[in-house]
């Protein structure tokens, strides 16, 4: 198994409540229910206001790199990160359990 976990950091001068914003995360929470091979799939907001905290948290799980591969090539996922392109930055870890 593969854990895909990714972190999103909102650019400058931009809120949660930003239309937007809205949108890319209901994107990647509708992502679970329409990718298969996704084993597991939870995403949400960050509940801190740490400073070094990101904003927006995905944690996921696929069987292995060819599953990976599908996911991150899957239309659905293209659609939902290039809404994020236009108003954050993220950095993920993807690592065998």
């Amino acid at each position: 198994m593969i854990r895909h976990l990714v972190l999103f950091k909102l650019n400058e001068g931009v809120g949660r409540d930003d239309p937007r914003v809205i949108a890319g995360a209901q994107a990647f929470s509708a992502l679970g229910d329409q990718i298969d091979g996704l084993h597991f799939w939870e995403c949400g907001w960050n509940i801190t206001d740490r400073p070094i905290a990101y904003d927006f948290a995905i944690n996921s799980a696929v069987e292995d790199g060819d599953a990976l591969k599908r996911y991150l090539e899957h239309p659905a996922h293209q659609a939902a990160a290039a809404q994020w392109r236009e108003f954050g930055t993220w950095v993920i870890a993807d690592y065998e359990f």
